[in-house]
């Protein structure tokens, strides 16, 4: 699962690192996203190869869906389903997306205990969630963009907190699973795989980080507990 994650980039450094039109998006650095929030999501344009960075709120809303709260369960989509699950297979064939990120949380169980966790790249760099977007009307015939994170199992960084992770795509499959065009989804299915746990690295958190309210450099900075003696 990916329930909070953290963009604590610029939107410049964004479009610099994937080449991306960024000029109508309003953006600062985030350190506590959680669904139901807009954020930078990047897609493909149809008619030629140029991609462009919008802000999406988090949390797929089905065309057919009565309101916009069936978002808050579809904040996440299996990779081994997404393609048979009706609110996710026509999205998965021709409206993919990038969700750029620079770090995940998760949260550790023990007993009535939780304990959060941040996980990032190695080398701190920004990456990107495999993702799947669609549109919503609502009651003022407005049209709303949300989109949803792909997940697949933990690797063993993250196995012994989580049985899940979102998928982290390789910057050489990023066209692949931008272009509109490409409707084979069964040959997209290998780039639904865990990273390499050796290329990521990990950090307790406070629990600042559990409340939505927070949103600042304290909810990801590594938090050590007091030895009780």
């Amino acid at each position: 699962m990916c329930g909070r994650y953290r963009l604590a980039r610029k939107k410049e450094i964004l479009a610099e690192t994937f080449d991306a039109d960024i000029d109508d998006v309003e953006w600062n650095p985030r350190y506590n996203i959680a669904p139901g929030q807009d954020v930078p999501v990047l897609r493909q344009d149809r008619a030629q190869p140029l991609r462009s960075l919008s802000l999406l709120r988090w949390g797929l809303v089905p065309p057919w869906s009565k309101d916009a709260k069936t978002g808050y369960k579809m904040i996440n989509a299996r990779a081994e389903t997404v393609a048979s699950t009706p609110a996710f297979r026509d999205p998965l064939r021709s409206r993919r997306c990038l969700i750029p990120a620079d770090a995940f949380y998760e949260w550790a169980k023990k007993g009535k205990d939780k304990s959060p966790f941040c996980f990032s790249m190695a080398d701190d760099s920004i990456f990107a969630f495999a993702g799947i977007w669609d549109r919503w009307r609502n009651s003022d015939k407005k049209w709303i963009e949300t989109f949803s994170i792909i997940t697949t199992s933990a690797n063993t960084l993250l196995s012994g907190i989580h049985d899940r992770m979102p998928v982290i795509l390789k910057p050489e499959d990023y066209d692949l699973w931008l272009d509109p065009g490409f409707t084979k989804v069964d040959e997209l299915h290998h780039l639904l795989s865990p990273i390499p746990a050796d290329a990521m690295r990990h950090h307790r958190v406070s629990t600042r980080v559990n409340s939505v309210k927070n949103d600042d450099l304290a909810c990801a900075e590594e938090y050590v507990p007091e030895m009780l003696f």
